[in-house]
């Protein structure tokens, strides 16, 4: 679903290019939860925005659904990331003067209407409804995550990309949290983690060690169990997405 041929990024510097990724090259199937993982510095979140479309790799080929993302034009890129890309971050990045609702509804991308009702089945399923009309300065931190994750999955994405989702988040908070996304990638969607936590590592299929640049270590043998439905269709993960 998501490939990386020969990923090499290199950056310049005043004592010269200096590589942050070199030759990586893996895929992330549909219904697979995959955790890039090593220690600060390696590439692990440059990785991650090269799949989110925000970064051009120096050499290589990034691929979604079939799809070279940097051969699109910018339009188009623009257009594909927020149809088909779900993002989650460590900081949360909600608006603090819009509700819950209002908030998860800016994914839609002027397509309210449509999409209203999904909005309130996502809330109901990751325990928000409560909280609907609040602001984000009356969320703990873990509802704050999940209003992000509900906004990620507003669209149904083919792929979630988080960047250490649950560094901000106490322990319970962290276990939901990829339990929600896991369920997700059981559904038949895509999802790539970036984390220096053990949890992640328990909830991933796989894991992708990364140590200056290069991967050093694949663990894990894909999911457990086929997607019984795609991010659209009504099996579990299908339907919490």
């Amino acid at each position: 679903m998501v490939r990386f041929e020969g990923i090499t990024k290199v950056y310049p510097t005043r004592r010269g290019p200096v590589a942050a990724l070199e030759d990586v090259s893996f895929a992330a199937e549909r219904g697979e939860f995959v955790a890039i993982t090593g220690p600060s510095g390696c590439g692990k979140s440059t990785l991650l925005l090269m799949a989110g479309a925000m970064l051009r790799p120096t050499r290589g080929r990034v691929l979604i659904e079939g799809r070279d993302l940097f051969a699109l034009s910018t339009q188009a890129r623009a257009e594909f990331r927020g149809s088909r890309l779900g993002f989650v971050f460590q900081l949360f990045h909600l608006v603090p003067y819009l509700s819950v609702s209002e908030n998860v509804l800016l994914a839609a991308r002027g397509d309210t209407a449509d999409l209203s009702r999904r909005c309130g089945e996502l809330l109901i399923r990751l325990s928000l409804a409560h909280r609907a009309h609040s602001k984000p300065g009356r969320l703990s931190a873990g509802e704050k995550q999940r209003t992000a994750i509900a906004r990620a999955l507003l669209r149904r994405p083919a792929l979630i990309l988080a960047d250490e989702p649950t560094g901000n988040l106490d322990r319970d908070s962290e276990a939901e949290v990829f339990r929600i996304l896991k369920e997700y990638a059981r559904g038949g969607g895509t999802v790539l983690v970036v984390s220096h936590g053990e949890a992640a590592e328990r909830a991933a299929d796989r894991r992708i060690r990364l140590r200056e640049g290069r991967i050093v270590a694949v663990e894990g043998a894909g999911p457990s169990a086929g997607p019984e439905a795609g991010p659209a269709g009504s099996g579990a993960a299908g339907g919490a997405a």
